[in-house]
């Protein structure tokens, strides 16, 4: 049931790019197209995307288009047999923030 679903106001964005195509800034302009597209479509207030440790171009790509690092899930994935922390980077719609009304948030 939708009014149920607590993470309803969330959503996740991912992206890859192959290796060629790197480094042309061709993933920073697709996250820029995607976010204000995503929060004027969907009902939701935060966009969130998670960040292997050892890949900070990606961390780049998601500081240039306005999202903040929130977290870091420490050895929360294994990628070749390595295992790495997992940097949670979120971005607020236009005009909100996470300290709105009615939440709730740890000191």
């Amino acid at each position: 049931h939708p009014l149920t679903d607590v993470y309803r106001k969330t959503a996740e964005i991912g992206y890859w790019l192959a290796m060629p195509h790197r480094g042309r800034g061709i993933a920073t302009a697709a996250v820029g197209a995607v976010v204000p597209l995503a929060f004027a479509r969907f009902a939701i207030h935060r966009l969130q995307a998670g960040v292997f440790s050892n890949n900070p171009a990606s961390m780049r790509v998601l500081e240039k288009n306005g999202f903040i690092r929130e977290a870091v899930h420490q050895e929360a994935v294994v990628k070749n047999g390595v295992v790495l922390d997992e940097v949670l980077y979120v971005r607020f719609k236009k005009g909100e923030t996470g300290d709105q009304t009615g939440t709730t948030r740890l000191p």
